[in-house]
């Protein structure tokens, strides 16, 4: 049984940063992808940031440079660092994994991911 747990979500002001952190187990990667969504009050889910079996990371543009998805295999962890946070970033984060292969241009997309983590809550406020 696949099961994700995130953690490391709070309160920060803007400009500051977050780590957060998903732990994995019952999954094996292989050629699937493992990422990071959000989904703010109100709107639909969104994809963040998502890493292939090979390592390459696909970011949405609202987050380029500012965040950096990366893994510990030997943890079975997923990592998503938040730099420079802003407002908008307010939202509940999920973690996310793939049965199989998505095509780089669906990566960002919520329909190709199967399993899913209960979500931690960022606020980003002053």
């Amino acid at each position: 049984q696949v099961q994700l747990v995130e953690s490391g979500g709070g309160s920060v002001q803007p400009g500051g940063s977050l780590r957060l952190s998903c732990s994995v187990s019952g999954y094996t990667q292989s050629s699937g992808c493992m990422g990071w969504f959000r989904q703010a009050p109100g709107k639909g889910r969104e994809g963040v940031a998502v890493r292939d079996g090979a390592g390459y990371a696909t970011y949405a543009e609202s987050v380029k440079g500012r965040f950096t998805i990366s893994q510990d295999n030997a943890k079975n962890t997923l990592y998503l660092q938040m730099n420079n946070l802003k407002l908008e970033d307010t939202a509940t984060y999920y973690c996310a994994a793939s049965r199989g292969y998505i095509s780089w241009w669906a990566r960002l997309s919520e329909t190709g991911y199967s399993y899913w983590g209960q979500g931690t809550q960022v606020t980003v406020s002053s």
